[in-house]
């Protein structure tokens, strides 16, 4: 088992539950980003760099990711692409992409894009609370319990 992490829109606060976990749990945790992160040493935390582009780092996750593993991400096409491979994905509010809502959510997603590009205005996700964070937190902790 090993955690990928979509670290471009990651933030700070997930980003260092992870480096916890990775330490506590002696797990492979692998960061893909298009600019340099600065990780904590350590032998269980690494980063990889991948050019620019669109879903450069989606496709470079994808790629590695296997049935046991664990991604971190907001993409929802990308966790939809980890759920077909039998891989957890969860996203920085703690909340688990399955099989079942998946299709839904990747929905959702694709309407409010349609929506944006004929000129709606219908604003971003709301920052990220320290409800979001413990949520985070939680769920990350009950995957790698039941692993």
């Amino acid at each position: 088992m090993k955690i990928l992490v979509d670290a471009d829109a990651c933030p700070k606060p997930i980003k260092e539950i992870v480096y916890r976990a990775a330490n506590r749990l002696n797990i492979r945790a692998i960061f893909f980003a298009n600019h340099h992160l600065n990780l904590p040493n350590s032998k269980f935390l690494s980063f990889k760099q991948v050019p620019k582009g669109f879903d450069v780092a989606d496709n470079e996750i994808v790629d590695m990711v296997e049935s046991n593993d664990i991604v971190i991400t907001a993409d929802i096409p990308l966790a939809s692409d980890v759920v077909a491979k039998y891989a957890t994905a969860i996203n920085v509010r703690g909340e688990v992409y399955t099989e079942t809502n998946i299709k839904q959510k990747l929905t959702m997603r694709n309407f409010m894009s349609d929506m944006r590009d004929a000129g709606v205005a219908t604003g971003g996700p709301k920052p990220l609370s320290k409800r979001d964070i413990q949520d985070f937190a939680n769920s990350l902790d009950r995957i790698l319990a039941a692993n």
